[in-house]
């Protein structure tokens, strides 16, 4: 995710039409949290009482954790920021607000200096890894899902299928996670659409990070997540911006109008956003105007 790099994927199309099922409205409020601050606090993010909010933990990662990081082959490890999100804090604040899961995401764009790979040395091995390490993290911080968000890759698109599928499978059959979701964007649409055709049944949010995008007008955002939404046919799709940055479309520039719109024709699953750190320093205005929207 790692919102500090812009992405850029060219020229915009023109608005289209796109003949498909969407999912239908959804109260779903998703944040990232942890990668940029070591004070902040899952407290110091409004929460509204009549939305279902996930914090996403940002990241977990299959690297050591040193100063020189290099992959482990599934063995992940905790590379979020654990002064204030620890397993105390987090088990404290989900037993006062009943409407709040815990997510860890698992990636993220880079790791110390470098980018932070996808890169199995064989499906089996990297599954057995991925499902022992991250049972022990998930139970250890009352972790109640995972989000996908690898953003390079040393693995084609069907062995990033497999590895991933299987470990969200295992995961759940388990009863470890209750929920899994994935967080792709135009430029690695491949691996994440292999994935999406095999293992879409076990994948209930997309993430999709439409501020990855160019700037865009309503018309073009409200374009792309019809896009988006018919590649990922049947999937809960998240409208989403960037608050520290970024491109898309921004709160100031339309992004409220587009999820009203698409609130309106049934095809809002959901709002995210790139990170509470970011927003901090805006006093979370745009988080509460995201849960008024959803919750109204």
């Amino acid at each position: 995710m790692a919102a500090h790099v812009q992405r850029s994927i060219g020229t915009i199309s023109p608005p289209q039409e796109y003949q498909f099922c969407f999912a239908s409205n959804s109260k779903l409020f998703r944040e990232y949290i942890g990668a940029e601050s070591n004070s902040m606090k899952l407290s110091d993010v409004p929460i509204n009482s009549k939305v279902e909010f996930h914090f996403i933990l940002a990241f977990a990662i299959d690297y050591t954790d040193d100063n020189h990081p290099s992959p482990t082959n599934g063995k992940f490890n905790v590379f979020w920021e654990t002064n204030h999100l620890g397993p105390g804090q987090i088990g404290s604040f989900k037993g006062s607000n009943s409407n709040v899961k815990i997510a860890v995401s698992l990636g993220g764009d880079s790791v110390g200096s470098g980018k932070a790979f996808f890169a199995p040395k064989s499906k089996t091995s990297w599954v057995q890894n991925g499902v022992s390490s991250l049972t022990y993290m998930i139970n250890k911080y009352h972790i109640d899902g995972i989000d996908i968000d690898y953003e390079h890759f040393k693995a084609s698109p069907e062995m990033f299928a497999e590895c991933i599928g299987q470990l969200i499978t295992i995961l759940k059959k388990s009863g470890t996670i209750s929920f899994a979701s994935i967080a792709p964007y135009e430029e690695i649409n491949s691996h994440y659409l292999a994935l999406w055709r095999k293992y879409g049944h076990v994948i209930d949010y997309v993430n999709f990070q439409f501020y990855a995008y160019d700037k865009l007008s309503v018309s073009h955002f409200i374009s792309n997540f019809k896009k988006q939404a018919s590649n990922y046919e049947g999937g809960q799709l998240l409208a989403s911006f960037e608050s520290g940055g970024g491109g898309g479309l921004k709160p100031a520039n339309g992004f409220f109008e587009a999820c009203n719109e698409l609130k309106d024709q049934g095809k809002l699953g959901g709002i995210f956003i790139w990170c509470a750190e970011e927003s901090k320093n805006k006093g979370f205005q745009y988080e509460k105007k995201s849960q008024d929207l959803l919750a109204a």
